[in-house]
């Protein structure tokens, strides 16, 4: 396709809107954060008058931010390290294996994604009501049971993803290996991994964002002792007034771990989500 001249001025003109679109939000926010409340309350001005870092200071102490934030870590790090390891398995499977069920197998796991997440919040509920009825377990208001919701949100995409790598991967390269004496999980490690290491990274990057900024699930399925960082900065606002300028440096907090996670694995993110879409 030979790009024209009015084609090439139009796309600079939508590209142009759409950053605009999305930067003066950003923007909105971080300047917010670095305001005094009272700054904050009145007209909202472009070039603040006064910055102050005091947000970001008092955002830990008016809220327990600590606790979330550290359940947040455990939350998310743990359904991102089991999401990955059972979805290497499963997608192993999947790919390599003859196994009765396997159709149906595939199919329930790729059905998973044609429904919104939302249909499965009352069922969950009334699981885990009936597990700590039947069995004493109490997942309702634990992280653990926080964990195991998120897994049945993320493990349908990374099977499926994971799946179509192994598949791609010539099956004569562990048939090698086994001849040499390792075994299927040997040469599962050290040949089909390490060759599937972009679309591994990329489903840990995609398990990691969806746990750690989920609000749905974390608002019905926590309590107070668990609360999430997602849902803990619903604490900044009162009945009376809303502290936007700590709302907005939490809000900033929030963001940076998967921010930095990005940049770090960027380059493998997208060679990840492109070979696998292809695959």
């Amino acid at each position: 396709m030979i790009e024209t001249r009015n084609f090439r001025i139009a796309r600079a003109i939508v590209l142009t809107a759409l950053s605009i679109f999305i930067a003066v939000p950003l923007y909105v926010i971080l300047s917010t954060s670095f305001k005094p409340l009272k700054d904050v309350s009145g007209v909202f001005r472009w070039i603040p008058e006064t910055l102050t870092i005091q947000p970001y200071i008092d955002m830990w102490t008016t809220v327990p931010l600590a606790r979330y934030f550290s359940n947040s870590i455990i939350v998310t790090v743990t359904a991102t390290v089991l999401s990955v390891i059972i979805a290497v398995l499963a997608a192993y499977a999947v790919a390599r294996l003859s196994f009765r069920g396997k159709k149906p197998f595939t199919l329930i796991v790729l059905s998973t994604q044609m429904f919104p997440g939302i249909l499965f919040l009352l069922p969950l509920f009334l699981m885990f009501t009936q597990i700590r009825t039947s069995t004493g377990l109490q997942l309702q208001g634990t992280l653990g049971g926080l964990i195991v919701t998120y897994l049945t949100f993320t493990l349908p995409f990374a099977i499926w993803m994971l799946s179509g790598y192994f598949a791609a991967i010539p099956a004569a390269l562990e048939e090698a290996a086994m001849i040499d004496g390792t075994s299927r999980l040997g040469a599962l490690w050290h040949v089909v991994l390490p060759v599937a290491k972009p679309g591994i990274i990329a489903v840990a990057v995609y398990s990691f964002i969806t746990a750690w900024s989920e609000v749905l699930f974390a608002s019905v399925l926590t309590n107070e002792s668990t609360k999430t960082l997602a849902v803990g900065l619903r604490a900044y606002a009162s009945q009376s007034d809303v502290l936007w300028n700590q709302l907005m440096a939490a809000s900033v907090t929030l963001s940076l771990p998967v921010l930095i996670a990005f940049i770090l694995v960027q380059k493998h993110l997208v060679a990840g989500l492109a070979s696998g879409a292809v695959k």
